[in-house]
């Protein structure tokens, strides 16, 4: 399967500190708190923040809208993902492997997100980097799902 090598980068500055930002991406509370684009949310089953540690967690349509635009496309409402942390270096970098499983047609693969925070002043700058899908379009629709869950951050801590 050949893959889309783009690599899509998303930063943002949060009135936080390092330690708030870290504990949204390390803890279970944290990550429920934000992970999903709008529509969306994370159940966490397991959040196991350190080098090679697990991260499993349903993502779940929680709105009707959502609910009923994954049932146009023939899917169910949640599925679950599996990843694995593949580094920490605390609340200055993690990256996190997820496994790719879950859309029909498509044999299973695996796609990093990379997350860079450092303090700016009495901010944090997050930068993250997602590596591309499958396919350009599904590396579109990532990068604008992706934005979507942000805003949940970009609304508490601006």
């Amino acid at each position: 399967m050949s893959r889309d090598k783009t690599k899509v980068v998303i930063e943002r500055t949060y009135r936080a500190s390092l330690e708030e930002i870290w504990n949204l991406w390390t803890t279970k509370q944290g990550f429920e708190s934000w992970w999903g684009p709008q529509g969306f949310r994370a159940d966490v089953h397991t959040l196991e923040a350190r080098d090679g540690g697990t991260l499993h967690y349903d993502m779940v349509a929680d709105s009707p809208e959502m609910v009923e635009a994954m049932k146009k496309m023939g899917q169910p409402p949640s599925h679950a993902v599996r990843a694995t942390f593949s580094a920490i270096r605390p609340q200055t970098h993690l990256a996190i492997i997820n496994v790719i499983d879950f859309l029909p047609g498509v044999a299973a693969y695996e796609s990093t997100i990379d997350v860079a925070l450092s303090a700016v002043g009495d901010k944090v700058r997050m930068v993250v980097t997602l590596d591309g899908m499958h396919s350009e379009e599904f590396t579109g629709m990532q990068k604008e799902g992706f934005t979507s869950q942000l805003t949940k951050l970009d609304a508490r801590y601006t």
